[in-house]
């Protein structure tokens, strides 16, 4: 789990419920021509304080009665904006939709940018991975944790859709670790594709080697 979650030692019934604030339909389309319709969803009672979303994709309200699809996919202005090579957050949040779409189910748009340590400071990470140094290390060394991200908030808006069970799409191990301790039962765990380029085959590895993530790469 995160090291710096202030959530991480409360027992899941400590955890308040969160309520469905609006509902509305937003009509998707992204680069390469692909289209969909979201149903986006915003909370209450979310114990950050975030505008965190989730978007219901397909036929969702069938499939959270069942075990539905679903992608915690942290904010990345970079790579969700601007498509950004550094990492591979833009083409996992466009695999993530399509694929949430044809069985059904949610995509959770976490407002974590930087792994959780905010947009500036991921920046300034950047600038230290220039020097040498790798992504966690950057974070390390800027007085931060590794990894900061808690996935409390999440757990509270998949209970608030009646989402108790799901297959979790995602290489990244401490999500389902997180979901499961805050009450979420993760059924199963799919990994999202590869999605390498030479400006992020150093990022990947490293998540790869250090943190676990399911990721098949080229020598390791």
């Amino acid at each position: 789990m995160s090291e710096t979650a202030g959530w991480g030692t409360l027992d899941v019934g400590t955890i308040p419920p969160a309520t469905v604030r609006t509902r509305v339909t937003v009509p998707l389309r992204f680069a390469d021509g692909y289209a969909t319709t979201a149903r986006v969803l915003t909370f209450d009672g979310l114990v950050d304080g975030r505008e965190h979303l989730a978007l219901g994709l397909g036929d969702w309200e069938s499939a959270v009665q069942a075990t539905p699809l679903v992608r915690p996919h942290s904010e990345c202005l970079t790579g969700d904006v601007f498509g950004s090579q550094r990492c591979d957050c833009g083409p996992q949040l466009r695999e993530a939709v399509e694929r949430i779409a044809e069985p059904g189910g949610l995509l959770l748009y976490l407002r974590q940018e930087g792994r959780g340590i905010g947009l500036y400071a991921k920046l300034d990470a950047y600038a230290l991975q220039d020097a040498g140094l790798d992504t966690y290390e950057a974070n390390v060394a800027l007085g931060r944790g590794e990894d900061e991200r808690d996935y409390t908030a999440a757990a509270q808006m998949l209970l608030a859709l009646g989402a108790g069970r799901i297959r979790l799409l995602s290489n990244n191990p401490d999500k389902a670790a997180q979901l499961e301790a805050r009450g979420v039962e993760v059924t199963e765990r799919i990994p999202t594709g590869v999605h390498l380029s030479a400006a992020n085959l150093r990022y990947l590895a490293t998540k790869a080697t250090h943190t676990a993530h399911t990721l098949d790469l080229p020598g390791l």
